[in-house]
């Protein structure tokens, strides 16, 4: 992909410039992709919202995600 980066007088990237022809690619291949807001159902949204306040509420009741990955793979 032949992309450019814009940025700002501080060398910052502000931006990133897609060719048309590779903007068009990528909107055949992934559906929606120049969606500006997409529709999430309100199902998922409510158990989004649901497991951000359980992390709230106790944020020491979660699992580290290398050591729990490390775990489930020592048992495959």
């Amino acid at each position: 992909m032949n992309l450019q980066y814009i940025s700002d007088s501080t060398g910052k990237t502000t931006g990133v410039f897609i060719p048309i022809t590779e903007w068009n690619e990528l909107k055949s291949k992934y559906k929606g992709i120049d969606q500006e807001q997409i529709d999430i159902p309100a199902l998922q949204m409510n158990e989004v919202r649901k497991r951000l306040d359980d992390y709230k509420s106790n944020p020491k009741n979660t699992l580290d995600f290398d050591a729990t990955i490390d775990d489930i793979e020592k048992d495959l």
